[in-house]
Formats: C-alpha cells, sequence, structure tokens
C-alpha cells in the first residue's frame, strides 16, 4: 500500500512539475518582446508578476550622463514599464529610426536581459539584447537575400609573441569556387574587444556582403585580430578558458601588438589568395584599434595605401615608451612621403576623444599631411562605428 501511494505520488509531482514547464513554455510563447510595428515604434514585454519596479534601458532611449572610470560619458536612458493585471509589463516606444538598437531591462534596481528576445552580443563583459528596425543604413546590418561571404576563426603561428593565436576572417562571395586574389583590409577592435568584437558587434560580414552585392564595395577579404597580445583567443575562447573579460588587459597599448603585426600579414598572405602589395593593403581601427591603426601604418610606412581611423584613442599615454612609438613625427612624415590613397579620420561630436582627434589633425596639418574627414552625431558607441565601416569600405581599392 505505501508502495503504490509512493507512486501515486511521484506520478503528481512529476505530472505537477510537467505542467509548470509547459505553462512556463507557453508564457514564453505568449509574449512577443521587442515587437516591431508597422510604424516603426516598438513594444517591449515582460512576464514579472512579483517585481514592483521595471524598467528598460538602451540606446534607443534619449540619452542620459553617466559615470565611468573615463569620466562622465553619455549612457543610455531609462523608461518605466507598466504592470497588468496579468503580470505583464509594458511599455512603447517613440518611433524610432532605422538602426540596430540594443536594450536590456531593469526588475527592482537588477539588471538583466529580455527572456522573450534570444538574441544578445557581448561587449566586454556586458551581455544585451539587440533589434533593427529596418530602412536606410540600417538595411547594411540584416541579412538580406543575397551572395554571401564566409566567416571562418583560424589559428595563426605568431612567432613575434610565441603563440599560437585566433584570428577571424571574412571571404567574399565566391572565393571558395574562384582562383581571383583579393586586397584585404585589416580591421582592429577597442579596448576590451577581441576576435569576436567586429564580426558580432559591428555586423561586419552582413555590411560588406551588402556592400558588396550593391556594387558600392570592391569583392574583399577582412582580417580581424586580437589586440590584446597576453591573449590566444577571446575569453572562453583560447587557452585561458572561461572567465569574465575585461576592459583592458596588460601590454594592449605599449608597442607589442604593432611590432609584431607582421606575423598577421605574413599568416594572411601565406594562407589566402590576396594581392600582396600596397595598393590592396587597408587598415582601420576603432578607439584603441585605431591608436594601433595609426603606429601601425607609420611604423610599417610603405604597407598600407588606405588608412581608417575611428575614434582614435590618440591621446598621449604614459606606457607608450616601445620602440613603435619613437620618432612619430618622422615616422608620419616618411609614411606622407612614400605617399597614400586614403587616410581617414571619423569621430563623433560628443566623443570623449573628440578632441585628440583635434589635435592629431593640427599635427597633421602642420605638416602638410593629407586626410579626409567625418564628423557625426553622438559618442564612443558601436552605432558610429558600423556607419563608419560602411563609409570607410567603399572608398577602398578603386
Amino acid at each position: 500500500m505505501k508502495k503504490q501511494l509512493l507512486i501515486i505520488l511521484l506520478a503528481c509531482f512529476a505530472f505537477a512539475a510537467k505542467s509548470q514547464a509547459q505553462e512556463a513554455i507557453f508564457r514564453a510563447q505568449q509574449i512577443i518582446s521587442p515587437e516591431i510595428h508597422d510604424d516603426s515604434s516598438v513594444t517591449f514585454r515582460l512576464f514579472a508578476p512579483n517585481a514592483t519596479s521595471v524598467q528598460v534601458t538602451g540606446d534607443f532611449l534619449p540619452t542620459m550622463k553617466i559615470d565611468t572610470p573615463r569620466g562622465q560619458m553619455d549612457g543610455p536612458g531609462k523608461a518605466d514599464l507598466n504592470k497588468d493585471e496579468n503580470g505583464v509589463w509594458t511599455y512603447k516606444s517613440e518611433v524610432l529610426k532605422p538602426e540596430l538598437y540594443n536594450y536590456s531591462f531593469i526588475i527592482d534596481g537588477f539588471t538583466t536581459t529580455d527572456p522573450s528576445n534570444p538574441f544578445l552580443i557581448r561587449d566586454v563583459a556586458s551581455s544585451t539584447n539587440i533589434f533593427i528596425v529596418g530602412g536606410g543604413h540600417a538595411d547594411l546590418f540584416k541579412v538580406n537575400d543575397i551572395p554571401h561571404g564566409t566567416v571562418a576563426r583560424r589559428w595563426y603561428d605568431s612567432p613575434g609573441l610565441g603563440m599560437d593565436r585566433r584570428i577571424t576572417i571574412y571571404t567574399p562571395p565566391g572565393y571558395e569556387n574562384s582562383q581571383e586574389s583579393y586586397p584585404v583590409l585589416y580591421l582592429l577592435h577597442g579596448a576590451g574587444g577581441d576576435e569576436e568584437a567586429w564580426i558580432n558587434l559591428g555586423r561586419t560580414s552582413q555590411i560588406l556582403d551588402n556592400l558588396i552585392a550593391q556594387g558600392k564595395a570592391k569583392p574583399m577579404i577582412v582580417v580581424m585580430p586580437n589586440g590584446n597580445v597576453i591573449q590566444d583567443g577571446a575569453p572562453g575562447e583560447g587557452s585561458m578558458g572561461f572567465y569574465k573579460p575585461q576592459f583592458m588587459v596588460a601590454k594592449t597599448m605599449d608597442g607589442t601588438y604593432e611590432s609584431a603585426f607582421g606575423d598577421i600579414i605574413k599568416f594572411v598572405e601565406s594562407n589566402y589568395r590576396v594581392k600582396a602589395e600596397k595598393a590592396n593593403r587597408a587598415i582601420a581601427g576603432l578607439s584603441m584599434g585605431g591608436f594601433h591603426t595609426m603606429h601601425i601604418s607609420r611604423y610599417y610606412p610603405n604597407t598600407f595605401d588606405y588608412i581608417g581611423l575611428y575614434s582614435a584613442a590618440l591621446m598621449p599615454r604614459e606606457d607608450a615608451t616601445g620602440k613603435v612609438y619613437s620618432n612619430i613625427d618622422e615616422t608620419l612624415k616618411t609614411q606622407m612621403e612614400n605617399g597614400y590613397k586614403l587616410y581617414w579620420i571619423a569621430i563623433g561630436k560628443t566623443d570623449f576623444l573628440y578632441q585628440a582627434n583635434q589635435d592629431f589633425r593640427t599635427k597633421l596639418d602642420s605638416m602638410g599631411m593629407p586626410y579626409e574627414y567625418v564628423e557625426s552625431e553622438g559618442g564612443h558607441i558601436w552605432r558610429n562605428w558600423r556607419v563608419y565601416l560602411s563609409q570607410f569600405v567603399p572608398l577602398l581599392f578603386n
């Protein structure tokens, strides 16, 4: 009798657990968040019946000033959600402009992701949800019905750093089935990034696919290295295993990366069908990657015909003591005299690096070193860097 009772109880427990699981799945399926409306407004929803306060924060909201280790910067705003009788919290945005946006929920002071939206990106150690409001330049960020390139994660030998390292490489549509050789863009990430940053946050493959399909960009290979020289791969992807990514790691801006950059070029030109001459090499980077780009391009002054600095971290640094950072003016002059086709600088008006970029322009002006300059709205944000990439790429290899 006791055994039968136990079996019945276990069966009831299993049924209840299954019912709760099905209910959880059912609830998740019933909630659509975010819901993008025909007028480009967006509704966010969260089932949280026991919460007392829910907010949404994201770059689709008006910015607000936040304190950071680098001083006050523009940060994402916040908006309150309203709770209905079923425990579902809701917020509807204003009509939004075309863009790729990110957002999170704040539940009783705790910031978390949207359980109804499985699409996330990682920026340093923070993960947020994303959505795209289409139209205009945002259509470049979408996967459209066009030919697609290939994204590969490769490992290359770096004698200069004494290790094998992971690298992300985009090859254009048709690369595998052709014998054609291609030009190369070396695309460098900012502080806290890695070889995953440009392909995930920057939408590099989508932008290249779309621009090539539209005939606005030449088919090219894009090489996205890891600028953190103490890592062999991104956190969770290398031999150091799973650990919390940091904004800045040791030796990122001390000249080690720049002096070993030749290992990357050698690997690419030995393993891919490339046009291995200056006229078919470009290098660009954002923030710390812009710093690296400026120094690599003048340290190897007859290597790149196209140079792009996106919100470049060009302010003087006390730890920039390596050989790479000596004779800056002289090597810039040599770079100018050797000739190049494009030196492109872009910065947002409210970027905390704005003045550093103006000071660098003053230096170039005093030398008579030609460049093109783009000034946009906004600050030190991926929204700008994706646009800069889409503006820079069509200028290459013409």
